[in-house]
Order: structure tokens, then sequence, then C-alpha cells
């Protein structure tokens, strides 16, 4: 940087003295606010474009804090691509975060969602928006939280899986994967868990709808849910100790089926597929209900 200090041959003491009152070259008022081209944050802004632009491919992961979120992040980082993440937290392994507020509103979480994908991609598009959002909560008619998991759940899963429909119309490639996050008992009556099912059954219906014609979403894009029974989470483990482990999904399975979606390693299912990962000995099947 230059020494503004250095006094002229011409100029003298008072040359000096206004030299001193200059800002540096980065906090001059047309600079303020923008890293230096040799600072820092101005090679790592650098470096992020360079990534964005070379990467083998660029996803966003709607839950990319949680347990399955994580594990999906982790393994397409792996394998080079570019990769955002939308939940209540930042994910520290991701290119870019868009943080939620779960106080928030289902319109004003929209709006969140959409503006803060607009200002990281531009106008770049994804190859895959993936939705790993979710909860569990029981109950039945006569429990005294009844509305209140229902309400949960509802915002845990529906509100995330609509937000991902919109956000996949906006920012998805021709021919992308948007996924979203069924569950397989779901299919039927869930009478020791109303609230989850129910908001489980509409991702379902959601799926089916994104699969139709006319459903808003890019030319050739695939919609798919996964409906897993149970995965394999620490916190699974930890509430069910006691259960039969070899019947669970691993994350890591998910994480590299989304990845072979993506890459044509293996082949879709029909878009509006909702498919079962059932688990047995350790080796899950995937199987379109």
């Amino acid at each position: 940087m230059t020494d503004y200090k250095e006094k002229k041959k011409v100029g003298g003491a008072e040359e000096a003295k206004l030299a001193a009152d200059r800002p540096p070259l980065d906090q001059s008022p047309l600079s303020r606010g923008r890293a230096a081209p040799d600072s820092t944050q101005g090679r790592r802004e650098a470096l992020h474009r360079l990534h964005f632009t070379m990467s083998a491919g660029k996803v966003i992961i709607y839950g990319g804090r949680g347990a399955l979120g994580s594990v999906v992040v982790k393994h397409f980082k792996a394998n080079n691509f570019w990769v955002g993440t939308i939940d209540l937290v930042k994910n520290e392994d991701a290119d870019s975060s868009v943080v939620v507020s779960k106080e928030d509103n289902w319109a004003t979480q929209t709006t969140t969602v959409i503006e803060g994908l607009k200002s990281c991609l531009g106008d770049e598009k994804v190859d895959a928006i993936i939705n790993v959002a979710g909860g569990w909560a029981g109950g039945n008619a006569a429990s005294k939280d009844f509305q209140k998991s229902c309400e949960t759940m509802w915002s845990q899963s529906v509100w995330s899986s609509t937000i991902t429909a919109q956000a996949a119309a906006l920012f998805l490639k021709e021919g992308g994967l948007v996924s979203l996050t069924g569950a397989e008992p779901a299919l039927a009556g869930t009478a020791g868990m109303i609230g989850y099912g129910m908001a489980k059954a509409a991702v379902h219906q959601l799926t089916w709808s994104l699969g139709q014609e006319n459903s808003g979403l890019p030319k050739g894009a695939t919609a798919v849910a996964i409906l897993p029974i149970t995965l394999d989470t620490p916190m699974n483990r930890k509430w069910m100790s006691g259960a039969d482990f070899s019947k669970w999904t691993s994350l890591e399975f998910v994480a590299e089926l989304f990845y072979k979606w993506i890459n044509g390693k293996e082949e879709r299912p029909v878009s509006g597929s909702l498919v079962k990962l059932i688990t047995k000995d350790n080796k899950t099947d995937v199987v379109k209900v």
C-alpha cells in the first residue's frame, strides 16, 4: 500500500499533513465496505468465484445443518460440488448459507430463502435442490399438545417443501432434480403420530403434483420424494437404543443416492415418484411406491 506520509520534494510539511489525513486505499469512500484486492477477504471471494465456476456441479441442500443434511453437504463437497444450504443456522462446510428464523411465518421464510438464493446464485442455475428438513413428534387427537405438534410438523415439513418447490421453479436447471423427504409410515394411517403423518402425506401429494405437466418446474426436471422408514441418526440411536440398527438406513447411503441421481450413475425415478428406502441386514433397496 502507498505510504501517504512520504513527503514529496515539493510541498514540505503541508503536503505531509494533507497526505496523513487521507484515508488508506481500502477505507476511501469509493472502496469502503469492499475488500482490497490483496486482502484475505478478497482472496477468499476470488477463490469462491473460481470454485463456483469450476465445480463439478451445484446443489442446494434445504435442512443442510441437520444430521442427514450435514452428511449430504460433506458428500457433495468431497465430490467437488459447489454447495449452498438453507437452515436455521449456517453450515460452515457449505460454500454459501441462507439462514431462516423459526420465528418467521411461512411467507417471510419464503421471501428470506428466495432473496438469499438470488444473492448467492445471481443468474446461475443449480443441478439439484434437495430438501432433507423435517422432524418428528408423536401424539394423537387426545394428546394435550396435539395442535402444537401438528403445527410444528406442518411448518418443518410442508413449509420447507413448498419453499423448495418455488426455489426449484426459479433456480433449477432444465433437467435438474428436486427431492423432498416424505415418510413410509405416512402411506397409511399414523394414529400415534397424527401431525407427523399428516405433514408427510402432504409432502407426498406435493411430489405427485410437481411430477405433472404445468407444475412450474423447468423443462425435463425430475421431482421425487424419498420415504425412509428409520434413518440411522445419532438422535434416533439415543432415543431407540434397543432397536435393530441393521434395519436403519445409513445417512451415507442417502447422500450417495442423491449424488448418483444427479450425475447419472443411477437412473432416476420417473418424475412425481415416491421411493421407499427399505433396509434389511444393513442393505438398502430403493423401491418405487
